[in-house]
């Protein structure tokens, strides 16, 4: 296949050709046109996401599979499952779903998160077994519970010591897989930060210092803006615990500046939307808007969605003898973020799904 028009990030008009699935500059005699004009770009990338989660909990593969439709409908080509009940690897070899680059099971404490969903440690020390096991049955990452609500405290509060997470980390490091975090308040994200986390969800606690530790060692955030909206819902639902309703409130009141403090640092943010877990699926652009209303160009933010969210997961975007995974816009994302949701074309391991 042939398509021309004007590729992006780098904004060249130019051609590309599809050939046994993957992507070359190098021009093929004959092959047919595909478009002629318009905007190309890698394909979008939700790094939060939960394919295998409904709302009672894991959910069957013909469900998932349904879920992963309506991610490649959306335009993402590449997700990062962030924890899931459910084995998915039969839908890694659908090569007309998404990749899924995934990350096993949540961990978790017993009573310290969502109940069925994660792997449950009675005993703290138990970590770096339980990671070294996730990752060698994940695709390179592992996903820790950083905080949840401590009944006995009223609030929200780390699940590990430091020095567990300390050796929990470096045991994922040596078996070649990197680790992220749930984090809705501050006091869990000193210790992550320290002890060399990689990544952290949400990340509505930080704090001028955290910020300041996670772009000097180039922690990535993956905020999940579209699930923050959600806080004044939980809030209102947690009326037994006050001290806790009132942070959650003050963690979404000011969500759009810590975020956009994070930016202007130069954290790296990517996007995450969070699917399953609250939030319907398909939703990536508007985590893109999000993100430029936290103070993202349209460039930057598009990127965090596609190209510059790729390169994180290990994937190409436009590029010779990168995996043939695009959308072609009719008109320039970078001028109006809506022009995102209705993608002319969509290829998928060099294969026109539309």
């Amino acid at each position: 296949m042939r398509f021309a028009g004007t590729v992006l990030p780098d904004g060249e008009q130019r051609e590309v050709f599809v050939v046994n699935g993957r992507i070359t500059t190098t021009p093929v005699p004959g092959a047919p046109t595909v478009a002629d004009g318009g905007y190309l770009l890698p394909g979008l990338v939700d790094a939060h996401c939960h394919i295998g989660i409904g709302p009672d909990g894991g959910v069957d593969l013909e469900e998932a599979q349904r879920q992963a439709r309506t991610e490649r409908e959306a335009g993402v080509l590449l997700v990062r499952d962030c924890g899931v009940p459910i084995d998915t690897t039969p839908l890694q070899r659908k090569l007309e779903l998404p990749r899924i680059v995934r990350s096993g099971r949540h961990i978790v404490r017993p009573r310290r998160y969502i109940r069925g969903l994660g792997t449950e440690l009675e005993d703290p020390a138990q970590l770096p077994g339980a990671v070294a096991e996730q990752a060698q049955s994940g695709d390179g990452w592992v996903k820790l519970v950083g905080d949840w609500i401590d009944r006995d405290a009223g609030d929200l509060a780390p699940l590990w010591p430091d020095e567990v997470l300390a050796e929990a980390i470096a045991v994922a490091h040596e078996h070649g897989a990197r680790v992220t975090a749930h984090v809705f308040g501050e006091d869990a994200l000193p210790g992550l930060i320290a002890a060399g986390i990689d990544c952290i969800e949400h990340g509505t606690g930080l704090t001028a210092p955290t910020i300041e530790e996670m772009a000097a060692r180039g922690t990535a955030l993956v905020p999940t803006l579209i699930n923050i909206e959600n806080f004044p819902d939980i809030a209102d639902s947690a009326s037994r615990y006050p001290v806790y309703a009132a942070h959650m409130r003050d963690l979404h009141a000011r969500v759009d500046q810590t975020i956009g403090a994070a930016i202007e640092a130069g954290i790296p943010v990517y996007t995450g939307t969070d699917a399953g877990g609250g939030i319907e699926h398909g939703r990536i652009v508007d985590e893109i808007e999000a993100l430029h209303r936290c103070g993202m160009s349209t460039h930057a933010a598009i990127g965090a969605g596609s190209w510059a969210a790729r390169d994180w997961l290990g994937y190409l975007g436009i590029a010779d003898y990168a995996a043939a995974d695009l959308l072609v816009y009719d008109t320039d994302p970078r001028e109006d973020l809506g022009a995102l949701r209705k993608p002319r074309h969509i290829v998928l391991r060099g294969r026109l799904i539309r």
